[in-house]
């Protein structure tokens, strides 16, 4: 497992990586998946694999994604024999899930359907990708049962964010929404070598996506969040006047009974999806988008 500064794969410059060399904190990271004797586990980002070796003896299939090609075939080379084992060279955000966890060609009987079981992540997100990675991980929530992923320390404080707290905001609400958020333990720059500049910290996420009983799309209420969160210091209300005339605001905050002085960090995700409702029938003013 990796701390990667900032791998040129985003057309960022290469700021070298960092590698987990605290063996205890590889045996509490594999710890935190649970029982993997029987499941398919996605190594995202082994680099060295520092977890692999522990992964590949204990899960019942694992498979590693690597988008560093010299790693991705050191790693293929290490577990040519190893029937458990398949290493993947690609960026994890291209890849389909639908497609890697499809049952194999030959693997079934006729008229047989096949349960799949979940799929347990884990890996070392960079910074800069965290967010990105994380919602590319959403969007399959269906084939996941668990994730745990090392991430830096802010980040992690922001994912486990509660509203009315200045770290809670669009990570924080959408993580939340797909799943229950566990900060498990910290590790300082010295578990690492070389040792970064910051501080890292594991994260758990088991997956319960939230949306059908809060009545409303994960789909819709993501697009809420990236606009009620859109500019931090401005109102709720403010915000929401980016796609609805002020008209509409100002209904759909009263039906709700949540106050225009109200930010959006204030806000739980069941009033959250009730806005998303109140505002569901109403279009949105011509031209306007969702802000990025």
């Amino acid at each position: 497992m990796t701390k990667d500064n900032g791998a040129a794969r985003r057309g960022k410059p290469k700021l070298g990586q960092h590698f987990l060399r605290d063996t205890s904190a590889v045996t509490r990271i594999v710890e935190a998946l649970g029982d993997i004797s029987q499941s398919t586990v996605l190594e995202i980002g082994p680099g060295p694999g520092t977890l692999t070796g522990m992964l590949a003896k204990r899960s019942g299939r694992l498979i590693a994604i690597e988008v560093d090609r010299v790693l991705a075939a050191q790693l293929s080379m290490a577990y040519a024999l190893v029937p458990n084992v398949e290493v993947i060279q690609a960026d994890v955000l291209t890849v389909n899930f639908d497609t890697l966890f499809a049952p194999r060609p030959g693997t079934m009987r006729p008229g047989i359907t096949r349960v799949l079981d979940k799929v347990r992540v884990v890996g070392n997100l960079p910074y800069y990708i965290t967010s990105d990675i994380l919602l590319h991980l959403f969007a399959f929530e269906r084939h996941f049962d668990r994730v745990v992923i090392m991430v830096q320390r802010e980040v992690a404080d922001r994912l486990v964010a509660e509203p009315g707290h200045s770290e809670y905001g669009l990570l924080s609400a959408t993580a939340q929404l797909y799943a229950h958020v566990e900060k498990l333990f910290e590790l300082p720059p010295e578990a690492f070598s070389p040792p970064p500049k910051v501080h890292s910290a594991v994260i758990r996420l088991s997956m319960e996506p939230k949306a059908e009983e809060l009545g409303v799309s994960a789909e819709a209420m993501v697009d809420f969040f990236k606009l009620a969160f859109s500019q931090k210091r401005k109102t709720l209300s403010n915000n929401l006047r980016v796609r609805y005339s002020e008209a509409v605001v100002k209904a759909a905050l009263k039906e709700t009974k949540i106050k225009a002085s109200v930010r959006a960090e204030a806000l739980s995700l069941d009033q959250m999806a009730a806005l998303v409702r109140a505002l569901a029938p109403v279009p949105a003013l011509p031209g306007a988008g969702t802000p990025s």
